[in-house]
């Protein structure tokens, strides 16, 4: 297991010599597991600690345009009401808007529609059981 293979390193000589710099970075749930009582060997050494909590309802617009618009696709290819459920369905983590928009470009190109509206990103939900 992962964490057993941390104590172990972060054990060795720690009370002589600072050894290394470990970053550790995850999804929500390192937080989760980190907060476990068997853990808190490792989350007491942990200097600096951040919690993102996801991009908000007016920064996900400017995220999805811009990974369109770095595609080579135009703005216009969705519309408002698409983000406003594509926050509510990702509740802003980027990895979940990725998979969504995927699967909605998938699906809208299959449907032969010309924008990305609510009805799309809700297939493209239905389809990854997010909805």
């Amino acid at each position: 297991m992962l964490t057993n293979d941390l104590k172990m390193i972060m054990n060795f000589r720690y009370d002589s010599l600072n050894c290394f710099t470990l970053i550790l970075v995850g999804e929500s749930q390192l937080n989760i597991k980190l907060s476990l009582p068997i853990h808190e060997a490792i989350r007491q050494r942990i200097t600096v600690h951040y919690d993102f909590k996801g991009l908000t309802a007016d920064e996900i617009p400017a995220y999805v345009r811009h990974k369109i618009h770095v595609a080579g696709g135009a703005d216009s290819i969705i519309d408002d009401a698409a983000m406003a459920s594509v926050h509510s369905l990702s509740q802003g983590n980027p990895r979940v808007i990725d998979t969504l928009m995927t699967d909605a470009l998938t699906i809208g190109a299959q449907m032969d529609k010309k924008v990305i509206d609510a009805e799309v990103i809700m297939a493209a939900a239905n389809n990854r059981q997010l909805g």
